[in-house]
């Protein structure tokens, strides 16, 4: 399946065109633009210095443009340039995120940021192209991309995308199961996931084994095939963003217990590996906006073992399962998010099992400075589609008092500078 994938002389064209302009055109613009050029050998534009003809920049320095003229996307490499840049931020320096600070999200425009420092992790709710969808993805002639249609730029522009696979992808995958609650998707599904630029794939769920452990190996040997990385209890993934290693974990405690030694010991030990660890969860209650335990389901409480989790060295909770958008939380210092509802499934029998978020994490170096939830709902059992408006707006405020109702449900003393609503 193509990818269409913008080529460098589109950078390079926008890049000649910016530099004219901040010349002011004319014959001032070579003596503006002296000792620089478009290296042949650069595939993202970037600028290379002619030698002597100007000092070289300091480490880090970026070209700060009009908000009019930002580059987004693939346009924006930074550029380097020997004139004085604002001062940026150090890491100590950062305001400590709060739940005011989520909802609505920082605005990191006044904070002072050098961009190249910025990087981008983005988590999805649950995916089970299988069932309904999968019929979905038949009655589309096997276009495997529809269920991603709608929001392949949104996953493909974060620096990673994670998402939870709740079903293995196999070979002869049935039309229909011989039980409801018996998931599989079928290969096709794996080159839609890496043209909408899907990095890592968790593996800990209580679907991924409904065809057994052959199933399993099928499916990672797909994943492996298109340079995913896949994640479970006993293997994690690092992936490295310009320099900063983020670290990947992911346990199920659906139809079975978290093995709590076992977790802190692999958070422990990938802990010293990573500059960012995110610890992926399945857990908890369905269809219920607080987390909590199901027993006889999911045994464990959610909040027990997030903050357990943290203690041991998380920097970041993505959670997920209960087929329906939960709270957060900011649990020393570190963000929790219990479930990001639904984001491919055939659920379309309730408003609220459509609807799910994207988490848009955003990291200062090591530090989390942006939280962002971009609303989601689910079409025709298979594609989620971007939610605008009042609507959007309504899943983030009952998202926010589920926070706040947390909040106070756990007496957490976190500072909030906005008070503490009352719902």
């Amino acid at each position: 399946m193509p990818c269409h994938i913008p080529g460098p002389s589109l950078q390079k064209l926008v890049l000649l065109v910016l530099l004219i302009w901040l010349g002011g055109g004319g014959s001032e613009v070579g003596d503006r633009i002296k000792g620089f050029w478009f290296s042949s050998a650069s595939a993202d534009g970037t600028l290379a210095s002619a030698g002597d003809a100007a000092p070289d920049p300091a480490p880090g320095s970026s070209l700060a443009l009009p908000p009019a003229l930002a580059l987004t996307g693939d346009l924006a490499a930074p550029l380097s340039f020997p004139w004085p840049q604002p001062p940026f931020l150090s890491s100590g320096e950062l305001p400590s995120l709060e739940l005011a600070d989520i909802f609505p999200p920082r605005d990191l425009s006044a904070l002072g940021f050098d961009p190249s420092r910025l990087r981008v992790l983005l988590a999805t709710g649950d995916v089970i192209p299988a069932r309904g969808t999968d019929r979905a993805i038949r009655g589309q002639k096997d276009d495997f991309r529809y269920p991603l249609r709608a929001t392949k730029d949104l996953l493909a522009n974060a620096d990673l995308t994670v998402i939870n696979l709740e079903a293995p992808l196999i070979k002869g995958c049935p039309l229909r199961s011989t039980s409801r609650f018996k998931f599989c998707g079928r290969p096709g599904f794996v080159a839609a996931l890496q043209c909408a630029g899907v990095d890592i794939v968790t593996l800990e769920n209580n679907h991924i084994d409904n065809y057994g452990r052959a199933a399993i190996a099928e499916t990672i040997k797909h994943l492996e095939a298109a340079n995913m990385a896949w994640v479970d209890r006993q293997v994690p993934a690092v992936r490295e963003v310009r320099g900063l290693k983020f670290g990947f974990l992911a346990f199920n405690g659906v139809g079975e217990a978290i093995d709590r030694l076992t977790m802190v010991a692999q958070i422990k030990a990938l802990r010293p590996q990573v500059d960012i660890l995110t610890v992926a969860f399945h857990w908890g209650a369905e269809y219920v906006l607080l987390p909590q335990a199901a027993p006889g389901i999911a045994p464990d409480d959610p909040v027990k073992i997030a903050h357990l989790a943290v203690e041991a060295g998380a920097d970041l909770i993505v959670g997920n399962h209960p087929h329906q958008v939960q709270a957060v939380e900011i649990y020393q210092g570190k963000l929790i998010a219990y479930s990001h509802g639904n984001f491919i499934f055939d659920q379309m029998w309730s408003y609220g099992t459509r609807v799910g978020v994207l988490g848009r994490y955003t990291f200062y170096d090591r530090i989390l400075v942006q939280a962002e939830f971009l609303p989601m709902l689910i079409e025709n059992y298979a594609q989620p589609v971007p939610l605008e408006g009042e609507e959007a707006e309504a899943v983030l405020d009952q998202m926010k008092t589920a926070s706040y109702q947390l909040a106070r449900k756990l007496a957490i003393n976190q500072p909030v500078r906005s008070g503490l609503p009352e719902h």
